[in-house]
């Protein structure tokens, strides 16, 4: 992957690449990054992480804090999923790790359809982790610091099977959130949560 300014908009910028992880999890926060490389560092075998093995992405995890000139990580919980919806929240998180980058940068290419609302000059690509290298490498960084966090998570609630499927809706996650019902974590505007809850409309 070679696109570090796939677009013309600002080539002498000192250039973010921003994603986020956990839109499809019924617990648990959505987490973003966003990161800053050293060009003159580069790091092989940035992709998606998505399409990354976990030892991958665990490798390349280390190589980005070692060799990024600047990352940041954001957050939005899932009270604030709750309150204002995933979309909102997500852009939220991306927003939030931006802002927290010790080095401010002059342009960000954020992943998706739409930027968040700041005043950074800034341009969405769709499927950006796949095709932006500062992309890939917050997409990344998101999810190893998530999946870390889920992991952790099991030992706070026992039962759910977080440390394994990472709060998304798998078979083993619906059945123990039939048997326990949702706790804390998990996001009550989600409908196999409210059915969980009872509350299905």
């Amino acid at each position: 992957m070679q696109l570090s300014f796939p677009y013309p908009d600002a080539p002498h910028a000192l250039v973010a690449g921003v994603d986020e992880v956990g839109r499809g999890p019924l617990a648990g926060d959505v987490v973003a990054a966003a990161v800053i490389l050293d060009l003159k560092r580069p790091i092989p075998k940035l992709n998606d992480s998505k399409k990354l093995s976990a030892k991958q992405r665990e490798h390349l995890f280390q190589l980005i804090m070692d060799s990024a000139l600047c990352y940041a990580l954001g957050r939005a919980s899932a009270a604030e999923i709750d309150s204002i919806n995933i979309l909102q929240a997500s852009l939220l998180a991306m927003s939030r790790a931006a802002k927290a980058l010790t080095i401010q940068p002059g342009f960000v290419y954020v992943d998706g359809l739409c930027c968040p609302r700041w005043d950074y000059p800034s341009t969405a690509v769709v499927k950006g982790d796949s095709k932006v290298d500062c992309i890939a490498a917050a997409s990344i960084l998101a999810k190893v610091t998530r999946d870390r966090e889920m992991e952790a998570m099991e030992a706070f609630y026992p039962g759910y099977g977080f440390a394994k499927h990472k709060g998304y809706p798998t078979a083993l996650h619906l059945q123990a959130l039939a048997r326990l019902g949702p706790c804390a974590v998990h996001r009550r505007s989600y409908k196999p949560v409210q059915l969980a809850m009872g509350q299905s409309q």
